[in-house]
Order: structure tokens, then C-alpha cells, then sequence
């Protein structure tokens, strides 16, 4: 049985996984220079640059398998000091990197403290969500992390007696999406910020498709601020513990689409 006085650590990296991957590289990196001085000293033999890589990646998952990260990080963890020093090896302009990294952080954004990555919809799903849109009314929906902008976009098009809004915390999704219904007389309103810092309250319909991490919040702001009969829409992912009351497969062989009445 766990004591309690390690499952409060284990919890509180469980909610920052990007912090929690780079701190155990960390230690990982530290663990085996050591071990490789001890074996040097002790054998009087070289400890190779292969086999330091080798074991760092192979430390790093132990610990992030410890650390109850996600199984997909463990892959990650074990293949990112190879893959380090294979790209160290192609010697690429340092300009690349640098690139790179402000081209993945204009998408990804904070992803490292929502966990919540870019998940694309497609077209099904954008016909299972108009599907299930009040007929009548000037029905409010919200696309909360709207991405790019399709499903809003396609919604605007389909139903221009709703009034449609996307929420995008991410600065490139936001501005393409933008930028998109500027180009349009029946357009979506495209917000840039946290949904959680967001009222849901005016909503008939909100949308989502985030995470498993993210459910469990999400499902406590809609209790308490979704309207009586207001209906909560999320792809792919569950509520921990709460049976959805609609069940749609947009899809013959792809994940579902889940609904609950407020």
C-alpha cells in the first residue's frame, strides 16, 4: 500500500507533464554520469558515449514509468537521448532549432500546463454536432479549443440562425481561424483565451474535444454553470464515471461522439 506521504509528489507531477519529463531527463542525466565515473574508476575502462545514451533513455522511462506519466511518454522519454544525439550528428544550423521550437510553441502553446494538444475534428464529426443542434431558437454554441476553426466554420455555414463562437488559447490556430471568418459574411465569433476563464452559462451547446486529462474539470464547470437542458458535447473522450445520454458514431470505425443534458 502507498504511503500518503508519496502520493501527493506523484499527483502534483501527474498534472505537469512537460515539467515532470524535462526534471527526470534531469535526473536521469545525473544518475548515469555518476554511474558512469563509478564504473570507469572501478573497471579502468571507458564508459562510451553509446552507452550512456543507451542508458539514460532506459533510466529516464524507469523513472517516468515510477512517476505514472502516460504510457506514450515512456516511449518518449526512452528514444529522446538517441534522437538527441543523432540530430547533434547532422549538425543542422542552429537557426533550425530555433525555428522549430517558435513554430511548435505558436500551435501547441501551453499545452504543457493544459494538457490538452491539438486534436483535429473532421467533417463526420462536424455533421454529427449539427445534427444534434437545437432546430430552432437561434441556438449558442462554443467550440472551446476550436483550433483552426472547421467545425465553427462549417456550423456558421450550415446554420446561420445560430450564433457560433470558437475559443482558442493558442496564437496560430487563433489568427488562421481569424482570419478565415473575416473572409465570410455567415462567420463564427473567434475568441482568443482559457475557456476556463469563460462563462458557459449563455451556451445551448458546448463542444469539445480536449483530453482525458482535461474531462474531469471540464465536466465540473459545466455543472456549474451550464443552464438547465444546455447540452455538453465532447469527441473521442468520457467523463470519468458519468454515462453520457447521447451516443453518436460520426464514424463506422472511429471513436465516439458523447453528449450529456445539463
Amino acid at each position: 500500500m502507498r504511503s500518503a506521504v508519496e502520493q501527493p509528489p506523484r499527483r502534483l507531477l501527474a498534472r505537469m507533464p512537460a515539467l515532470t519529463a524535462l526534471l527526470i531527463q534531469c535526473l536521469s542525466l545525473a544518475l548515469v554520469l555518476t554511474a558512469a565515473s563509478l564504473f570507469t574508476t572501478l573497471f579502468a575502462a571507458p564508459f562510451t558515449i553509446g552507452a550512456a545514451v543507451l542508458a539514460q533513455g532506459v533510466v529516464s522511462a524507469l523513472l517516468a514509468r515510477w512517476a505514472r506519466m502516460a504510457s506514450w511518454w515512456l516511449l518518449i522519454h526512452l528514444l529522446f537521448p538517441p534522437a538527441l544525439l543523432a540530430t547533434l550528428a547532422l549538425h543542422l544550423p542552429a537557426w533550425l532549432f530555433l525555428a522549430a521550437f517558435l513554430a511548435l510553441t505558436a500551435l501547441y502553446w501551453n499545452t504543457f500546463r493544459t494538457q490538452v494538444p491539438y486534436f483535429p475534428s473532421r467533417m463526420p464529426v462536424w455533421r454529427a454536432v449539427c445534427d444534434l443542434m437545437p432546430a430552432d431558437g437561434a441556438p449558442r454554441f462554443i467550440d472551446i479549443g476550436s483550433g483552426f476553426g472547421g467545425l465553427s466554420l462549417h456550423l456558421a455555414r450550415m446554420r446561420p440562425d445560430a450564433r457560433i463562437h470558437g475559443i482558442e488559447l493558442a496564437p496560430l490556430p487563433w489568427l488562421v481561424s481569424w482570419l478565415q471568418a473575416q473572409a465570410r459574411t455567415a462567420a463564427p465569433e473567434f475568441l482568443r483565451g482559457d475557456y476556463n476563464r469563460l462563462d458557459l452559462a449563455s451556451y445551448d451547446v458546448v463542444f469539445a474535444y480536449l483530453s482525458p486529462a482535461a474531462m474531469p474539470a471540464l465536466w465540473r464547470k459545466a455543472r456549474r454553470e451550464m443552464r438547465a437542458g444546455a447540452l455538453l458535447l465532447s469527441y473521442e473522450f468520457e467523463i470519468p464515471g458519468v454515462a453520457p445520454d447521447i451516443v453518436v458514431s460520426p464514424t463506422a470505425d472511429g471513436p465516439k461522439l458523447h453528449g450529456w443534458r445539463m
